[in-house]
């Protein structure tokens, strides 16, 4: 089997690193000086300095060559922020044969439609096989070989068996689910809720409200996936609880340094700059809280979070709101 990672960032790369152990591997960057950088020097200074690409990764900048590399048979993962995957599947699904099976790894909501990855390649792909690859993962954790499971979610099995085929190894543990609208719901929601701890942290409320946040922020994120669809116990799994608690309390998690940040009193554009990622919590926290709000989904911690990164009130004030909520059964 052959693998097509399109998007050099540090996951992209990472996936790359990981699986060029066990499948022939092309590595698509968008930009044409970043994607001769890193065929010359064997290394991603911006996103993931410190790890060596191996000679057996291809990469290269032309699209079509990526894809071709991949042929009928193999396999296509897209390693782009949200706001890349509606571009990439309408270049996919224009294609002529081979068309491979495609998964993405993008977490959120696109912004200007509101929609999910799923529902994205419904509209715009729809003659595509598709399915989304999440969980509790950090790049440089992926690229350094330490042990991470991922869960790989279609309606098609067979893309999920691909999926297992060309990533599951001694370090990387690749599940199957056919619920990939849970699946993507726990992944959007999770990056909100992360800015959620991370104000709750820098504020240095304690551990008990750390807890809380994210038990009650579970409980969100299953009520908005519940009303799109998806199934219960997917939020029990990596792709829920599991991703949940890494992005909510790891150091490496660029939503929760969002928080932190925020919390200390620092303005949000100048917190964006800095950081010189994506923090897709930013991006999708108002449209996950149109989401619920369409479907009659109370979400008060994503609604505080909403409130916080508009600037229209301060971190203590979200807190007060919260705390000061009518008491209510747990479920």
């Amino acid at each position: 089997m052959k693998l097509t990672v399109l998007g050099a960032g540090a996951w992209g790369t990472a996936l790359a690193v990981a699986a060029s152990t066990r499948v022939s591997v092309s590595l698509w960057a968008r930009d044409a000086n970043h994607a001769q950088a890193l065929q010359l020097t064997r290394c991603n200074a911006r996103y993931l300095p410190h790890v060596v690409l191996p000679p057996s990764i291809e990469v290269t900048a032309d699209l079509d060559a990526a894809c071709q590399h991949s042929g009928h048979d193999g396999l296509v993962i897209i390693a782009t922020p949200m706001v890349g995957l509606q571009p990439l599947l309408q270049q996919l699904q224009q294609r002529d044969e081979p068309r491979p099976g495609v998964l993405w790894l993008c977490k959120g909501f696109q912004e200007k439609s509101s929609l999910l990855g799923h529902e994205l390649a419904a509209r715009f792909a729809p003659d595509l096989r598709v399915g989304v690859l999440s969980g509790p993962s950090f790049a440089q954790e992926v690229a350094r070989g330490q042990p991470t499971a991922l869960v790989a979610a279609s309606t098609d099995t067979a893309l999920t068996e691909q999926a297992v085929a060309a990533l599951h190894s001694d370090s990387l543990r690749i599940y199957t689910s056919k619920d990939p609208v849970g699946v993507e719901v726990g992944g959007a929601v999770k990056n909100v809720l992360a800015i959620a701890t991370g104000i709750a942290d820098g504020m240095q409320l304690g551990l008990n409200a750390r807890a809380a946040l994210i038990t009650r922020g579970l409980a969100e994120m299953t009520r908005l996936g519940l009303a799109l669809g998806a199934q219960l116990e997917t939020f029990m799994g990596l792709s829920g609880l599991g991703d949940l608690v890494l992005t909510a309390t790891g150091d490496l998690s660029r939503n929760r340094k969002v928080g932190l940040l925020l919390a200390q009193g620092q303005p949000l554009p100048q917190i964006l700059l800095d950081l010189g990622h994506v923090a897709e919590g930013v991006r999708s926290a108002a449209v996950v809280l149109q989401r619920a709000q369409s479907l009659g989904v109370d979400m008060p911690i994503t609604q505080g979070v909403v409130a916080v990164l508009a600037g229209e009130i301060s971190p203590a004030a979200a807190l007060t709101r919260l705390m000061g909520r009518q008491a209510r059964a747990e479920s």
